[in-house]
């Protein structure tokens, strides 16, 4: 039986590739781990972040549109991404966010979770939740924070709809979610064992506006299937359902299906194989730029097209403080 085993990667739109690069290695120490193009628009730079190995439940990817206008967060979105750090780091991040003048609030989350409330270079929302059970093997050795104190892949995603119902049944019914907690508006959903990077919060808002998809907007989501054979069998599934799938496109890094849910977010179900390092070896992922055979012949306009990026240095075996 086909699972969903929590979530794979979140596709959010930046504008400048230069300031996202900044925030996300030098300001959350997270690993580069591919540059390479929106295949869908090869004239457009896709990043993907994550830990040192490029697991999925740690991969933030961003499609890059310089110039282009920003969006609304709002209903009908993935309104805020949230990663888990190790208890009692929250002290180390308040300085380092601080020192990087970067603006946060200090909060406590609808179920008792210590936290900081940021935004990314774009506005995107984003949060740092304090938790004992991240994975301590998800975090990038070599980068800037101090491995006592680095981001362990995601803690969970934040959906707001101006219904959240069928949305609900959605995960519950199909997708083998279960409700772990509810309060207020606020209704939280995990698979396995709720660890970090298995949860769903679907928040109610009915008088919520809706969001628009631009610069500092989450794009989609994606959910984790552990084989190919299994996303044939939920191609399937939701076929039957009456979901307009896509066919599985080959993203080179996992195989993908994609379909909207009943509140309107874009669902993705990604394979964990076949991973980052097809292209280039796990010590040498994300320092340079990476193409799909299809695109090959295409590389030196493409080059000349895309905007010019300095990519992190790793010094002394470990990334360089000031990128």
């Amino acid at each position: 039986m086909a699972k969903i085993e929590g979530l794979h990667h979140v596709t959010a739109i930046a504008g400048e590739p230069q300031a996202n690069i900044n925030f996300y290695t030098g300001v959350l120490g997270l690993r580069l781990v591919k540059v390479t193009v929106n295949f869908d628009d090869p004239t457009t730079y896709h990043l993907y972040y994550g830990d040192g190995q490029g697991h999925p439940g740690t991969i933030m990817t961003f499609f890059l549109w310089p110039g282009a206008m920003r969006g609304r967060i709002g209903t009908g979105q993935l309104t805020v991404t949230s990663f888990a750090v190790p208890e009692r780091s929250l002290p180390y991040w308040r300085k380092r966010l601080h020192k990087r003048g970067v603006d946060f609030e200090e909060a406590t989350s609808d179920f008792g979770e210590e936290m900081l409330f940021l935004r990314d270079a774009d506005g995107l929302q984003l949060e740092l939740i304090s938790c004992s059970n991240a994975d301590p093997d998800r975090i990038w050795e070599r980068g800037p924070v101090p491995t006592e104190h680095a981001i362990r892949g995601f803690h969970h995603v934040t959906l707001s709809e101006n219904g959240y119902e069928r949305t609900a049944l959605l995960l519950s019914q199909t997708l083998g979610f279960k409700q772990i907690a509810k309060q207020g508006n606020r209704f939280r959903y995990a698979v396995a064992k709720a660890a970090p990077s298995t949860i769903a919060d679907l928040v109610c808002a009915p008088e919520g506006r809706s969001g628009r998809v631009a610069v500092g907007t989450v794009h989609h989501v994606a959910w984790r299937t552990a084989t190919n054979e299994e996303q044939v069998r939920w191609r399937g599934t939701l076929t039957k359902l009456e979901y307009d799938v896509t066919p599985i496109i080959d993203r080179q890094y996992f195989h993908s299906i994609y379909f909207r849910e009943p509140g309107g977010v874009l669902f993705e179900i990604a394979t964990d194989p076949p991973g980052f390092a097809t292209d280039e070896t796990v010590e040498h992922l994300g320092t340079s730029l990476k193409l799909p055979p299809w695109l090959e012949k295409a590389r030196p306009e493409l080059e000349r097209l895309l905007p010019r990026i300095e990519l992190p240095r790793i010094a002394g075996g470990k990334a360089d403080e000031a990128a």
